[in-house]
């Protein structure tokens, strides 16, 4: 079974502006959250295509203070009932909860799902029999595709490149295989791929069954 696995904010979501914190982030009350344009018609595309689509999101808010893990599971709801109302859904959602300087003792800790570190991907993968040679992972950050790298799936970067993007990638070994403005370009490249690597195989079996007579 092969995935694709999504980052949350600044991919399925936008991220907002908070005034008394000066910081973009992710959405930290309910009303702020909403969908990016084309992501819900993104992910059902995927879907059709055998793909399953998997959220794997460092959420560290709660650790911070930021909100309570009741607004976090609140969160969660409005994100699937506006992907429902687009026609689509997830196959599944991964968080990781901690940060190594929460203000809350419990969630204080350098553990192994938190992105960069594949702990995430690991444990989707075990708990729904998914091949990661054949999954993609897309983010809109390097420690995404740290992430996905050493997972073992090829991927994504949404963004739009920046020399010192650039230069950072390559330092820490963290080049994706395709950057795409948005969740949309990158599901068509994925599915471009998958085409392509269907033909592919195809040609070879073809031609094994015609040396062999």
């Amino acid at each position: 079974m092969k995935a694709v696995f999504l980052d949350r904010d600044g991919v399925i979501n936008k991220l907002i502006y908070h005034h008394e914190h000066g910081i973009i982030d992710s959405p930290f009350t309910v009303e702020q959250f909403s969908l990016i344009n084309g992501v819900g018609k993104a992910i059902k595309k995927l879907r059709e295509n055998d793909y399953k689509v998997i959220l794997a999101s460092n959420q560290p808010g709660i650790a911070k203070g930021f909100f309570s893990r009741d607004i976090f599971q609140k969160i969660r709801k409005r994100m699937n009932n506006l992907l429902t109302v687009s026609g689509t859904g997830l196959d599944g959602e991964y968080y990781c909860l901690h940060h190594p300087e929460a203000v809350i003792p419990r969630l204080r800790t350098n553990c192994e799902c938190r992105k960069p570190g594949p702990g995430l991907l690991l444990k989707a993968a075990r708990e729904m029999d998914i091949d990661l040679s054949q999954s993609w992972m897309v983010g809109d950050g390097i420690t995404d595709i740290q992430a996905g790298k050493q997972a073992g799936c090829r991927t994504i970067l949404i963004g739009r490149m920046k020399c010192e993007l650039c230069e950072m990638m390559n330092r820490l070994e963290a080049v994706p295989d395709f950057i795409a403005p948005n969740l949309t370009e990158a599901a068509d490249y994925i599915l471009m791929k998958g085409d392509q690597q269907w033909k592919s195989s195809l040609i070879q079996r073809v031609s094994t069954i015609s040396k062999n007579g």
